[in-house]
């Protein structure tokens, strides 16, 4: 999905832009279905004592466990959380609640709106540091 986003201009990153845009439906296909066959790799990152009980706490109250699943491991079409990078979540939460990332459907940019900055920053500390076996 994300791919396609690039493709049709949705989505804009200066690396994969120029990637996306020269794959066919059928390289999509064949790339999601590698991808998705992958084991992601154990987090490195640490998510800080004190932003562990807060931080489930944000994912159960701004319905991410709903959406991504009760253990964040994305469900279906809808990407995994847990053990994806802390600058990476960081910088997509922010982006939704600025509403300058793409939001097909609205529910990230709802969801992010009531956000804080500290709010983003221990979210992202904890799903970061989530296992993501």
């Amino acid at each position: 999905m994300q791919l396609y986003m690039f493709r049709e201009g949705n989505r804009k990153d200066p690396q994969m832009t120029p990637i996306a845009s020269a794959l066919s439906n059928a390289d999509m296909n064949e790339l999601a279905s590698y991808f998705s066959r992958q084991k992601p790799a154990a987090p490195s990152h640490r998510t800080a004592a004190e932003n562990a009980a807060a931080g489930r706490r944000l994912a159960e109250q701004h319905h991410c466990v709903q959406c991504h699943g009760p253990a964040l491991l994305g469900l279906q079409h809808i990407p995994r959380l847990a053990g994806q990078q802390f600058a990476y979540l960081k910088a997509q939460l922010r982006g939704f609640k600025a509403s300058t990332r793409f939001d097909m459907d609205g529910q990230m940019s709802s969801a992010a709106q009531p956000l804080s900055d500290k709010d983003i920053e221990i979210l992202a500390d904890y799903l970061s540091g989530l296992g993501g076996q």
